[in-house]
């Protein structure tokens, strides 16, 4: 059996999906007796895979726990804070993204720079690389698609929210 995404075969006689959602499992066992044969169970897995996945559709877990006010910036997962480097001696504006990745919390820093030098237009290019880093996060976990972080790097460099081929919004 080619790999299909929610299904597995456990055993010789049918086919196992199996749906996690917040927390929740949704799944169901096709027999092949039952269905009368290996390809009409293996059908019937997929069409009630996929229309359980509409009818899940954006309850995929984006946080292990509700963020408390995770955010200084007005956007989820998203804050703007000040870094004190002790070996420099010197602040860095920052803007931080808060995801989940496999159940474990990850976060991507894009930094600025230094407090002292940083310009509006530095600090935009971060904040709109973040906002789009944490649209195509969610665009991902709505969609049921893998997340990509390397397309964000080098991000200082390239203005990646320009790119219209981004499945961000």
């Amino acid at each position: 059996m080619t790999k299909v995404k929610h299904i597995t075969e456990p055993d010789v006689f049918g086919y196992q999906v199996r749906i996690v959602r917040r927390g929740k499992e949704s799944s169901r066992y096709f027999s092949h007796k039952m269905w009368g044969n290996r390809d009409k169970s293996l059908n019937a897995a997929i069409t009630w895979r996929d229309q359980m996945l509409v009818a899940l559709k954006g309850s995929k877990t984006r946080f292990l726990k509700p963020p408390k006010n995770k955010t200084t910036t007005g956007v989820t997962g998203v804050s703007r804070t000040i870094k004190f480097d002790h070996r420099k001696n010197k602040s860095y504006l920052c803007y931080t993204v808060f995801w989940v990745d496999n159940g474990k919390a990850r976060n991507k820093t894009f930094q600025v720079g230094n407090v002292e030098s940083v310009t509006a237009d530095a600090e935009l290019h971060a904040f709109r690389t973040s906002r789009v880093f944490r649209s195509c996060y969610e665009h991902a976990i709505d969609n049921d698609l893998p997340f990509h972080e390397e397309v964000f790097a080098g991000w200082k460099k390239v203005r990646v929210y320009e790119n219209e081929n981004l499945n961000a919004v």
